[in-house]
This record gives C-alpha cells, structure tokens and sequence, in this order.
C-alpha cells in the first residue's frame, strides 16, 4: 500500500509532533498571483522602493498572508484532509518579513484533543510553526480543525483543550528589524489617515464587495498546496458543494480593508479567528473592521492597533456580527482579531 487517505481522529495523540512535507520555495510569481486573485495593494507589500523608505531593505517582503497561506497549505495533508471545517485560529505571530527566494516548511505539534458528542469526529488544536531555509521562525500560530473519524468505535482519547490567551500581548509583538515609519509617504500609500486618527470602538465599512468564483478558489487553493478534500471534491458534502477555503475569505477581506485602512501595511499577529459560516462560490464578500486596542513601540514612527476583520455575504454598512441569541448571524463569513502596524 502506497497511497495514504490521511490522517483521522482517532490517528492523534497529544503531543505528537508532525513534520510537514514538501518545503516550498516562494517568489515574485506567489506576489503577482497573489495582488491577481485579490485586490490586495497595500504600499509596503507591492513597491521595493516603498519598502526600502520604511527601512526594510531593497527588496518588498511578500504580503503575511502569503507566507501564512503557505505554512497552513503545508500543514493541512497531515492535519485537515480529513477535515469536516477548519475552526478558528488563535495566539498567532509573525516573527519576520518573507522575502522572495526563501523556502518555507511547517511543524505542527499536537496540543489538543476533544472528541465530538456524535462520535464521528472531533476537534484538534495543533501549533504550527513556519520555518525558513535558515530554520529560523517565520510564524506560529494555533489553530482548531474538527476531523472525521475512521473508525466510530475507536475508543475517544482523554479531553484536553489547552488555554489559549484572548490576544497577543502588545509588548510580545514583533516588529521587523530595521522598519522605520518617520519618512512614511501617505500619499503614496493611497491614504492620510494615521495611528493616532483611528479611536478604540470605531468601526469602518469598508464599502466593496467582491463575488468568489470558484475559479479563483480552486486556483488559490492550489497555488497554497492545500490538498483537503473539501476543498476539491464536490462528493465530499453531503450537498454536494466545494467549501471555499476560509484563508481564501481571510486574504479578501483583508484586501478589501485597504479602503479605510491602507495604512495599516503589516499584520504582526494573529490573536483569534473563526470562519462563523461556510462560504460558497457565488456569495459577494464584504467587510468590516472595528478598533479594538492601541499600543506604542519602540520602532521610530511606528504604533500597533488592534482590529476585528469581519467579512460578511450580507450588508457592511450596518455591521453586523451575532443575532438577538448571541449566535453569529448567518451571513457572518469571519471574525478575524489582529494586530496591524501603523505609521503614528
């Protein structure tokens, strides 16, 4: 036997540390398709000679999410092809730019378990860390996924779900080395509003919509290596639909966010996360953000604010998030809390 149908629930055991194959190299073409399948145009990402004002070198690091794309995509052959959903995402950081030429590989470890009252499948909660060619960490983050079972008589494993924190702390963020805000150039980044003009509680519609083909998911979803099943094989659901990966609907509303806050060019952590309802090819996407925190650092020019992304297949301009029994509203896609820099 020498093909694998992946790993199952029951295939799990806490503390089980899972090396990810295939190391990917990543390059100008990931960038390029990557600004083609979103509308993604935040400065610091798109120009070298932008990146290079703020301090960070010759050569503009690819956009986060590209690097968490490719982590994740890693990850998934052993975590998720399986997978029922993947969750939500929690105590994420992003310890370093990546830039064009470095390979990227993931370790994943095991760090929870917690089997589902219908004994079918259950909920894993792994650490996944994102490592360069110099196996220095690029990004680590927490994530939950529910996995089918193999076997519905496999006996259920002890239930450990680990303590998570609510957010990263402020002073734990990473800032890149060199990164210089004092000369920043609003005008080329597309708007002038800076850190100190946004106030905790503020929310912003971000105005667009943009409707997800099935085309540009497939695409992405391959471009990132994500080999779940739901993803690709319509028989895989009982209705017959392909799930649209929700990095998918993260990197949209993320993209879509510039128009209120292109300023805010590089995601430093990832507090928390959950893909609130499916999406489908057809929904229009739309999004979000409210001011949740504020902090200082001590890069020149520089502050870290906290927002909640949220993208919705329903109306923006009213912001909406849970119905009247606390229960995210059907249309909510994500709710996505992150720390972002900011020029002060």
């Amino acid at each position: 036997m020498k093909t694998t149908s992946g790993n199952f629930f029951e295939d799990y055991t806490l503390g089980q540390v899972i090396e990810h194959a295939v190391p990917r190299t990543v390059g100008a073409g990931e960038r390029a398709l990557y600004h083609a399948l979103y509308p993604a145009r935040f400065a610091l990402t798109s120009a070298d000679s932008f990146a290079a004002s703020c301090g960070l070198g010759e050569e503009a690091p690819l956009d986060e999410l590209i690097a968490f794309h490719t982590v994740f995509g890693k990850s998934v052959p052993d975590i998720s092809l399986n997978a029922v959903a993947n969750l939500g995402y929690a105590d994420g950081r992003f310890h370093q730019p990546v830039r064009a030429g470095d390979t990227l590989r993931s370790v994943s470890e095991v760090i929870g378990l917690k089997q589902n009252s219908n004994g079918k499948s259950g909920v894993v909660w792994v650490r996944t860390t994102g490592l360069n060619q110099r196996d220095e960490i690029v990004l680590d983050y927490v994530r939950w996924v529910m996995v089918r079972k193999r076997d519905v008589d496999a006996p259920p494993p002890a239930t450990v779900i680990p303590e998570l924190p609510a957010a990263v702390a402020a002073d734990t963020l990473v800032v890149p080395e060199g990164l210089d805000f004092t000369a920043y150039n609003t005008t080329l980044a597309g708007e002038p509003h800076r850190w100190g003009d946004y106030t905790i509680g503020e929310k912003i519609d971000h105005v667009d919509g943009v409707t997800i083909e099935e085309a540009e998911h497939m695409m992405a979803t391959r471009l990132w290596q994500n080999t779940a099943k739901v993803h690709f094989d319509a028989t895989n659901r009982e209705d017959g639909k392909r799930l649209i990966y929700g990095g998918h609907v993260i990197s949209m509303a993320r993209a879509l966010s510039f128009n209120g806050l292109a300023n805010a060019v590089i995601i430093v952590a990832i507090n928390g996360g959950a893909h609130a309802n499916p999406c489908f090819a057809g929904k229009t996407v739309r999004a979000w953000s409210e001011v949740l925190d504020k902090a200082e650092t001590t890069a020149p020019g520089v502050g870290a604010i906290r927002l909640r992304l949220v993208a919705t297949s329903g109306p923006s301009s009213d912001f909406p998030l849970r119905a009247e029994d606390g229960k995210y509203r059907s249309d909510v896609l994500l709710d996505l809390d992150y720390w972002a820099l900011m020029p002060t």
